[in-house]
């Protein structure tokens, strides 16, 4: 049975309240820096949302309902104007087919940066166990309130039910803790007073010495609109936890996720008896190119951006002055070589390039499938076969509308609709299983497609051209390669290139593993081999596996190893003669 979230009452103002808020979350704490150590299955966030109180859907819908066409008000130093409600105005408009209706606060950053700056003393003298509580204490605040959380992701992001609870809400929280463990660990490894002693004749020399981590200063974190939560909490709280101010810079299309952990975090900081405006947004006006302007401020010492592989490199070449953390495009390859259960590979294989209309950064674009065929329990199958078996299983997953839309989500905008019609329409190669629309029953305006299958050969020149390139959404190509040897010279350049988060084997031959191990680790990419059943390509476990690798263009970042913390503060250290700490 899923574990019920616990309620917290207390509401900590003093130092005394402060250690009381240390020893509870203590344990919890000490369970993740286990799990990370580990790498074992855990979670203290519960994925069933029947887990949190036989109210907890009702009350979420309402809070959530409560939350449109309404100005969303932060309290926020600065204020000089109004975001939103229309889009025309930078309102943002749900993927299902309806205005939010919500306006946010704008804010002169002139003003804005010099007050986070002023809170960072307090914060940072707190020292690493009591930010750790506090942010453990956000998320749990966040935690309880994710229902409401998961209908944000809904109506901002596209995601499907399960998708918006999964990684919209508990995950997130997941990478959020995980990040905290992990920066709590890295400030805790030196000692926080230490006595040096050195016989020196006849005498001894006796030195009392302190390490104080000392963070860098103001961290910008720049979101996306995929998965604002999930990309963006890494980075809000592995900053947060070494002790920087947080700015969190929203997608215009998926502010309200970001905008709701602000505000709960600066409730949970003025409750805490520290200053409000340790986190706060950044929310911008059509056009203004906030993140850029922002990123190049001398006051910005960190930067963490989620997006596109472009954008990432400017930010590395332009903030010069602080240190930029990428998570960027990626271009995610499958080799399909032999498989001992083919059905079951192909329904694996059909639910992972459906998920959430393979919006997801680790989605499997390129299938490469020998030309002559592959072995399997059922016998030979040529290319064309598995082309057509995986149409099949595809039209099987998403014959009904319902449990298709269930599992497809939204499109997330008409950039990714014109990729999809452009390939429907055959330009990009042979259509071998088409896209279909799919009705929502409750969101009839809502844009959902059904994924489209084009065959291309890689020995053709423009083919390979259409390889190199990301295609976002429900598109997946199922490409002709002449052997293993050309497979996986094709998606060692697709990785360098372009960049990749995932890569998948289907294999019998314990050889071909063995050199799909090999590419894969002299590339920088992590790799799946023979997934069956329930767990897919895309999927990444919290506490267990390590999200991209920082080896190849998709970005820099890696949520969450040492390096993702650790660059984010310095230890000073002060030595005092005759051994006094």
């Amino acid at each position: 049975m899923a574990r019920t979230p616990q309620s917290v009452s207390a509401t900590p103002t003093d130092g005394g309240d402060l250690t009381r808020l240390v020893t509870r979350h203590q344990p919890l704490l000490e369970r993740a820096r286990t799990a990370l150590r580990t790498r074992e299955h855990w979670s203290p966030y519960p994925e069933d949302p029947r887990a949190y109180g036989p109210e907890a859907e009702a009350a979420g819908e309402a809070a959530f309902r409560a939350l449109l066409g309404r100005p969303f008000e932060l309290g926020q130093p600065g204020r000089d104007g109004t975001v939103g409600p229309a889009p025309a105005e930078g309102g943002e408009r749900s993927p299902y087919g309806f205005e939010l209706g919500i306006s946010y606060p704008h804010t002169d950053p002139d003003t804005l940066l010099p007050a986070m700056a002023a809170a960072l003393p307090a914060w940072r003298d707190a020292g690493p166990e009591v930010r750790a509580a506090v942010c453990a204490e956000i998320l749990h605040r966040i935690n309880a309130r994710s229902v409401e959380f998961a209908l944000a992701a809904t109506h901002t992001s596209g995601h499907n039910p399960v998708m918006a609870f999964h990684a919209g809400a508990v995950h997130a929280q997941d990478r959020g803790l995980e990040a905290v463990a992990m920066a709590l660990a890295e400030q805790t490894r030196l000692p926080a007073r230490a006595r040096w002693r050195k016989p020196q004749g006849d005498h001894v020399v006796d030195i009392g010495k302190t390490f104080t981590p000392v963070p860098l200063g103001i961290s910008l974190v720049v979101a996306n609109s995929v998965f604002p939560t999930w990309n963006g909490y890494p980075g809000l709280f592995a900053s947060l936890a070494t002790g920087n101010p947080v700015l969190v810079k929203p997608h215009p299309a998926a502010v309200l996720p970001l905008a709701l952990t602000v505000r709960i975090a600066r409730e949970t900081l003025a409750d805490t008896g520290f200053s409000p405006d340790l986190v706060c947004l950044a929310v911008e006006r059509p056009g203004e190119e906030a993140a850029r302007t922002l990123a190049v401020r001398p006051e910005i010492r960190l930067v963490d951006h989620s997006g596109t592989t472009a954008f990432g490199a400017w930010l590395v070449e332009h903030a010069r002055q602080a240190r930029v953390f990428t998570s960027g495009s990626a271009v995610n390859t499958l080799v399909v070589h032999s498989t001992g259960d083919y059905r079951d590979m192909l329904a694996n294989l059909a639910f992972s390039v459906s998920l959430y209309s393979g919006q997801l950064c680790t989605s499997p674009q390129n299938l490469l499938i020998p030309r002559a065929g592959i072995s399997t329990d059922e016998g030979h199958k040529s290319f064309e076969q598995v082309v057509a078996d995986l149409g099949e299983a595809l039209g099987t997953l998403l014959s009904d509308d319902n449990d298709a839309a269930a599992v497809l989500g939204a499109l997330l905008g008409p950039a990714v609709s014109e990729r999809v019609d452009l390939a429907q329409a055959g330009k990009l190669g042979h259509v071998a299983v088409p896209s279909r629309a799919v009705h929502h029953p409750d969101h009839p305006e809502a844009d959902i497609r059904t994924p489209v299958v084009v065959a291309l050969d890689a020995a053709r020149e423009a083919d390979r051209a259409t390889l190199l390139t990301e295609w976002l959404g429900p598109v997946c190509f199922a490409v002709a390669v002449d052997s293993v040897d050309e497979a996986l010279a094709l998606l060692a350049r697709t990785t360098r290139e372009c960049g990749a988060l995932s890569a998948g084997l289907y294999s019998t031959d314990r050889e071909v593993e063995r050199a799909m191990v090999a590419v894969c680790a002299d590339v920088g990419v992590m790799l799946s081999v023979n997934l069956m059943g329930d767990w897919y390509i895309s999927q990444s476990a919290v506490y267990s596996d390590l999200h991209a690798t920082g080896l190849n263009p998709a970005g820099n970042a890696v949520y969450c190893d040492t390096d993702f913390v650790a660059g984010r503060f310095r230890t000073v250290g002060v030595r005092r003669y005759g051994g006094a700490v």
